[in-house]
């Protein structure tokens, strides 16, 4: 949304000048929409508003700074039965919740009619405070090998995590997600809803039980798509990862062997893709170049894709591409770090952390977003200031968990484990297929989404969708 930004830029700012509120008892002002200016990256997007909401940097100093949040909303087309307002969050962390929000086809028609749909740019993304890091070249592998390349590793992420948090300060100090889930209630203030219905799909899942668990009043229906489990702690945030790559690669295995258009059609795809890992090592390329374009390919999934770069690199050939990616590699320092207990002081910790994903991921060598996620927190300081822990909705209605059978990212054992830590408050429906996220992968996902939320009605029994 690079005109919206442009048009709004000078507003999304951080001022000490105006503050939220004097005292404690902050209320929002009303956000003053205007038209979304046209977007070259999304035309044609119609009646969708734009505007800014002021919210205190620090939640427990309202009467400080302020930080403007980018707010997006697409009114309910039949405005003579709107439901209500629908909070959409994409996760990431880095995507743009104001872009989702005007993206026309992310929900469904009847959702769209019925609901205002409205977005924010969490803190640190898009335009509510872009946080961009420097990350220089030369930096050592994450995998060490020893103390020695342990340490080299910790003192290079250190100082990039001591840069970008000069570089972006203050917003990189409070950006983690249980500061962004008191700005969600923020904009339901300002939009003068007692109640949302919100729809987050994968680290905007975290968002929304974070939400569920302070404003659960406030909740008339929610979708949680691709569940995080802010309970796990290192051992199973790497290692979940690691088994549902692993899992995931039987699943492409399986295609390919039936499927005649495969490129790894009438080979043992377990040795050819040996056999590429093997190549991959030894070109002048970024180390497992391979392993992240392949499991970027599953995460879709791509399943034609990931089979042609396995056979090209098999049989000599170097396929890498570059993919858009939002400014996840920073924005992740500030928030994941800060939402999860990934801290590894010694080299003996880090060991037994890549030990344990191996073992549970001898084929695809544990996963790329666990164990990256997990050595870049090295550099961050401190405690999390937003610890894990159980889930607790008990004051929400009850809430719809998806999740693939088969999802890389986010594995299918969080949605159990989130679903069995608050059992009288969610069902869990199954997509038994492949990728990250179930919502928009068949009529069936779809039409159990949408049901729900025009209805606020979810099945007390948990129940699937096939592939």
């Amino acid at each position: 949304m690079r005109a919206f930004g442009a048009v709004l830029a000078s507003a999304f700012l951080l001022t000490g000048a105006t503050p939220a509120l004097a005292d404690a008892a902050w209320s929002p002002s009303p956000i003053a929409w205007t038209t979304c200016p046209d977007d070259p990256d999304n035309p044609g997007v119609p009646d969708g508003e734009c505007g800014t909401l002021w919210v205190p940097l620090d939640w427990n100093r309202p009467q400080g700074p302020s930080i403007g949040l980018a707010v997006a909303r697409h009114r309910a087309t039949d405005s003579a039965h709107r439901i209500g307002v629908l909070m959409a969050d994409a996760g990431g962390p880095g995507s743009s919740g104001a872009e989702i929000a005007l993206s026309p086809g992310y929900f469904g028609p009847e959702v769209r009619a019925r609901f205002d749909v409205v977005g924010f740019d969490l803190r640190g993304t898009g335009h509510s405070g872009y946080v961009d890091c420097d990350f220089p070249a030369g930096a050592p592998g994450n995998e060490p090998a020893d103390r020695a390349g342990f340490e080299a590793l910790r003192a290079f992420n250190r100082q990039v995590v001591t840069d970008c948090r000069a570089r972006n300060l203050p917003v990189f100090d409070h950006a983690d997600t249980a500061t962004n889930a008191r700005d969600l209630d923020a904009v339901r203030r300002a939009l003068g809803e007692a109640k949302i219905s919100f729809h987050g799909a994968s680290y905007g899942t975290l968002l929304g039980q974070q939400y569920a668990e302070r404003y659960g009043e406030h909740v008339r229906a929610m979708v949680l798509d691709g569940v995080i489990d802010h309970s796990a702690d290192l051992a199973h945030f790497v290692g979940d990862r690691a088994a549902a790559v692993d899992e995931l690669f039987g699943q492409f295995t399986a295609w390919c062997a039936a499927t005649t258009t495969c490129a790894l059609h009438g080979r043992d795809v377990l040795a050819t893709w040996r056999r590429a890992q093997a190549a991959a090592d030894a070109l002048p390329l970024p180390h497992n170049w391979l392993r992240d374009q392949v499991y970027e390919d599953m995460r879709i999934p791509d399943w034609d894709d990931a089979a042609r770069v396995i056979a090209a690199t098999a049989d000599g050939g170097s396929p890498v591409r570059t993919r858009f990616v939002p400014n996840y590699g920073s924005i992740r320092l500030a928030v994941v770090c800060q939402d999860f207990d990934l801290r590894m002081p010694t080299f003996a910790r880090y060991s037994a952390m890549h030990a344990e994903e191996l073992r549970r991921s001898p084929i695809m060598r544990g996963s790329t977003i666990g164990h990256d996620e997990a050595t870049a927190c090295l550099g961050v300081a401190g405690p999390p200031a937003n610890p894990p822990h159980r889930l607790n909705v008990s004051r929400a209605p009850r809430i719809l968990l998806l999740s693939s059978r088969y999802d890389p990212a986010t594995p299918y054992a969080w949605a159990v484990n989130a679903h069995r830590q608050a059992p009288a408050n969610t069902t869990l429906l199954t997509y038994e297929g492949s990728g990250h996220g179930a919502y928009r992968r068949t009529e069936c996902t779809r039409a159990a989404v949408d049901g729900y939320l025009l209805t606020a009605k979810a099945p007390h029994r948990d129940f699937g969708c096939p592939a």
